[in-house]
């Protein structure tokens, strides 16, 4: 016995799935059976409203082979949920304060070592810096940081906040940190020989900073061992284009200068 299937209507009859397009605002259609074009402007569970050119609105369901988009026979379908967007993030990794000024600058300041730590500072920290109002300076050497420190005359109101290149239990910088150190002056140190190597040598490309024997200057030997010019300003340059967050630093100096941030901020 053959088995024949209910349905008798001929295979070229029959009507054939059309595509589905999601109904989004703008989307310019005619619905099937009243002839009615025009743009999507909203749709909700079960219906969709168009707006035809003279600002007319009708409501029609979403119904299976519907509408006609550009003559092609179409169903249309609720558009996707769109995720929620995520909040926008600093170079450091904090959420970004969307328009907002720069706040007029604090009486205290963070100081670093050098001219290429406050500009690696100011890459990654700076629109958070500018949002707290925090200023930051840079000393000529630690040597100098007694005077600076005098002429600063912290106070509850003026927190000062330095940050010192490899910074060693027992050596001469410690010994002047720990001097000038008080409740409203902190000193912190990373612990690298200089600031390019708290870049992660993966951000440029290497396996490792090169060792440099003693006696020679560590930046000319990092050049002459990498093969690159012995020029160090230009080094360096090509050095901060490789950091574009803070996911390109050591963790050694990301925390401590967040930690100068929050001392320098907090509230009396």
């Amino acid at each position: 016995m053959r088995q024949y299937s209910p349905d008798l209507t001929p295979p070229w009859k029959k009507s054939q799935p059309a595509p589905e397009v999601p109904a989004d605002p703008g989307l310019v259609v005619e619905e099937a059976g009243t002839g009615f074009c025009g743009a999507v402007i909203r749709c909700e569970a079960g219906t969709v409203t168009l707006e035809d050119r003279f600002g007319k609105h009708r409501v029609f369901p979403l119904q299976p082979r519907g509408f006609l988009l550009e003559g092609r026979v179409v169903t249309l379908v609720r558009p996707a949920a769109k995720a929620p967007a995520r909040p926008a993030r600093t170079a450091s990794g904090s959420v970004a304060v969307p328009g907002a000024r720069a706040r007029v600058a604090r009486a205290g300041r963070i100081y670093v070592e050098g001219r290429h730590d406050a500009e690696l500072v100011e890459k990654v920290w700076g629109d958070d810096l500018r949002v707290e109002g925090v200023v930051v300076e840079y000393l000529e050497g630690v040597d100098d940081l007694p005077s600076v420190v005098e002429s600063f005359a912290p106070g509850p109101d003026a927190r000062l906040g330095v940050l010192v290149d490899h910074l060693v239990p027992g050596t001469k910088e410690w010994r002047i940190a720990e001097s000038v150190t008080s409740e409203h002056a902190l000193v912190v140190g990373h612990p690298f020989v200089d600031i390019w190597a708290a870049v992660k040598p993966s951000s440029l490309g290497i396996g490792a900073w090169p060792r440099v024997p003693r006696g020679q200057d560590w930046k000319t030997g990092v050049c002459r061992a990498l093969g690159w010019p012995e020029n160090t300003g230009a080094a360096w340059q090509r050095i901060l284009g490789r950091v574009r967050s803070y996911k390109d630093l050591e963790p050694e100096l990301l925390g401590r200068v967040e930690e100068l941030i929050d001392f320098v901020t907090a509230q009396p």
